[in-house]
Formats: structure tokens, sequence, C-alpha cells
């Protein structure tokens, strides 16, 4: 039996981890699980599932769901010293990571500072320090297992050859719901709009960034410290039907792709089962349902967030976490109504222009205090833009 600690547990990937594990009953045991503020959901989930350890972030919510819950076996505990206190203890075997954002990283890190298996749904903790926590990883033995769907896919692919033997990996997207509006009909996009994918059901963050295909800019960035890859072995396609999750183009021609239904349990499923595969809960692949399947090249002047992640990647050092920050900040104020639709391009270009020019303090602790410098630097100079 694997005790698994599910940071996000009320969130889309959170819930399909749960079903996963309740498929998998005596290989999985959600030991601990960590919400942001849905101390409701959270409540239910304690009640299904009796943890050992449930918290929340805010200690109003925690109140809450204490009030909620009443007496219970179910430690209730409350902050990010508390999640990382449950990752740290020896019964902890998987972390499944499935945090929005930033707030992701410190997690993320005290996970693989413990030899601890990461399954990995917050792409922003590899986005903003993926060789820190890939050096780290392989310091203390910790596995990273991608639950992102295209980069299990790759992950998966990757075992037919060698990483020598790579010539690229080929990314796929699903488009958004704005693949076939004109450019000049985004400053009109309202964030109801950007909020309704045509494919998966998401969180309100990676929605928007899934809108303007910045989702898709920092699984680049992801797929680049993952795998060990340069920008050139990086392609993206885009493809509608999310039936092809992504592909690895080996040098003697052969293209490996992994495909099914468009279910998030699959990639959770491997990434905690791993190197094993066990019947689960995904659907039948039904080819002739499907009937056709399309690629086609993305606009990379409609959508600019591709073209900022090659050079954010090309530039090395901070630029990837200022990308990430940068785009974090905007989409909050697009969801908020403070900019339009297309100001969150133009908004992430500036500052990523913008902190060509700055210089480091010299006072930083090591590599973890110049990703947070830049991280603060980043979200500062877009709220500065609106004035």
């Amino acid at each position: 039996m694997k005790n698994v600690v599910i940071l996000g547990s009320t969130g889309s990937i959170g819930v399909n981890s749960l079903q996963v594990m309740g498929n998998l009953k005596g290989r999985f045991t959600p030991c601990a699980l960590f919400a942001n503020k849905n101390w409701k959901a959270l409540s239910a989930q304690i009640k299904k599932f009796r943890p050992a350890v449930a918290g929340l972030m805010e200690e109003e919510c925690c109140a809450r769901l204490k009030a909620q819950i009443g007496s219970t076996r179910t430690e209730i505990v409350c902050g990010p010293d508390a999640v990382k206190s449950v990752i740290a203890q020896r019964e902890t075997d998987i972390v499944l990571s499935a945090i929005s954002g930033s707030a992701g990283l410190p997690a993320s890190i005290c996970a693989v500072e413990h030899g601890k298996r990461l399954a990995l749904a917050n792409k922003e903790s590899i986005v903003m320090a993926g060789g820190l926590l890939m050096k780290k990883a392989q310091e203390h033995n910790a596995e990273i297992i991608p639950v992102d769907s295209e980069h299990s896919a790759i992950f998966q692919c990757l075992h037919a050859g060698n990483g020598s033997e790579v010539r690229r990996i080929i990314l796929t997207a699903s488009g958004g719901p704005f693949l076939k509006t004109p450019k000049r009909d985004f400053a009109g996009i309202k964030p109801a709009q950007a909020l309704r994918h045509p494919t998966w059901s998401m969180g309100p963050k990676i929605t928007v960034d899934s809108a303007t295909l910045m989702n898709k800019a920092l699984e680049m960035i992801e797929a680049h410290y993952l795998f060990g890859l340069d920008a050139e072995k990086i392609k993206v396609v885009i493809h509608p039907q999310s039936v092809v999750h992504s592909m690895v183009e080996y040098i003697d021609g052969s293209v490996m792709a992994q495909m099914s239904m468009p279910d998030m349990k699959l990639p959770v499923q491997y990434a905690l089962t791993y190197p094993e595969r066990v019947k689960g809960l995904g659907r039948e692949l039904d080819f002739a349902g499907v009937s056709a399947l399309t690629f086609e090249e993305p606009d990379t002047d409609k959508f600019v967030s591709i073209r900022l992640a090659y050079g954010a990647i090309r530039q090395g050092g901070l630029a990837c976490v200022v990308l990430n920050a940068g785009n974090e900040a905007a989409v909050n104020l697009f969801l908020t109504g403070k900019i339009t639709f297309d100001r969150i391009f133009t908004l992430v270009e500036k500052v990523l222009s913008g902190f060509k020019k700055t210089k480091m303090p010299n006072d930083l602790t090591g590599e973890l205090g110049q990703i947070m410098y830049a991280d603060a630097w980043a979200r500062k100079e877009i709220l500065k833009c609106l004035y």
C-alpha cells in the first residue's frame, strides 16, 4: 500500500486522482488531502476518504472546516509549513501536486529533497525552477513523474529509444476556444468566454492559459527541463481532437505517439503505478468513431505565447521565471476585469523585454533566492503597466 499526499485535492486533477485511487483500492491510499480555501469540498472528501491529515492554507477556512466536520480522526492542519511537514514524513510515498501556479514550488522542492516520488501536475514548479528541481531529484534519488497529459505521453514514448536517438518531441495543443477567432477580435473577449474550454474541464487560471496557448508555452519550458531538450528539439502542433497527446520523433524517422480519449485519469494513474500498467477507468479509444485526426501549425503571430517560450528557453537564466510570473499576474488582471484579453500577451512580452536590462541584487541567497526575486519583480512590473 502506497501513501499518497494530494495537494489541490478539490480541483479537477485532485478529484480525478481520488477517483483513480478509489478504483485501485489496496494499492494506494490518500493519507493527506490539502486544498487552498475550499473547505466545503474538502469536508466532503474527508468524510468519504478518511485521510489521516487534511489541511487548508488559511486559518479562517480551517476554522470553518473544523466546525463543519466536528469530531473526526482526521487531523486538521493549516498553512504551507504543515504541507511540508506531512510531505517530509517517512510514511509518505508519493506526493501528487495539483496546485495551480507558483504556490506549488515549495512543496515540489520539499518532495524531492525528501526522496519522494513527485507526481507533478503543477507545471509552474518546473517552469520556475526546473534546473534546481531536477538537480535535487538526482541528489536525493527522487522521481519526478509528469501528470500533464502531454508530458506523460512524451515520458511514455521516450521508452522506445535512447535520449541520444531523439530528433524532436511534438507537443499537441487543442488550440483552445479561440483557434479560429481573428486576432483583431481578441480585445473583446470576456473572461466567461475564455473559461469555456472545448475539451478539458480545468481551473480558471489554466483554462485562460489554454485560451492564450500560454499553457502550451509553459509546457514547452517544462519539456525543456524534464527531458533535457533544447528549444530546437521542441515543436508544437495544433490538434483539435485531443486524441494524440504528444509524440516523439526519432533520428531514423520513426514517430511514437501516445493516444487515448481525453481523460486526465489516465496520466494520473500512470504517474502513480509507473512502471506498471493496470486496468483503469479510462474509455477505450474508438478509432472508427474518431474518424479524422487533424494537425496544423500554430499561428505564432496571433498566439504570441509560443514565440515567447522559445525566446525564454534560448535566453535561459531567469527568463522562464519572469514569463511564468508575468503571465500569472496578467491572467489574474484579466479575470478580475482590469485588462482586456489581448493585453495578456503584450504585458508578458513587455516584462520579458524589461528583465533583460535588470540587474540582480547582490544579497540574494542562492539559486532559489534569485528565482523568488525574479518572480516578485515580474509581478510588480505587470502591475506598474496598469498606471
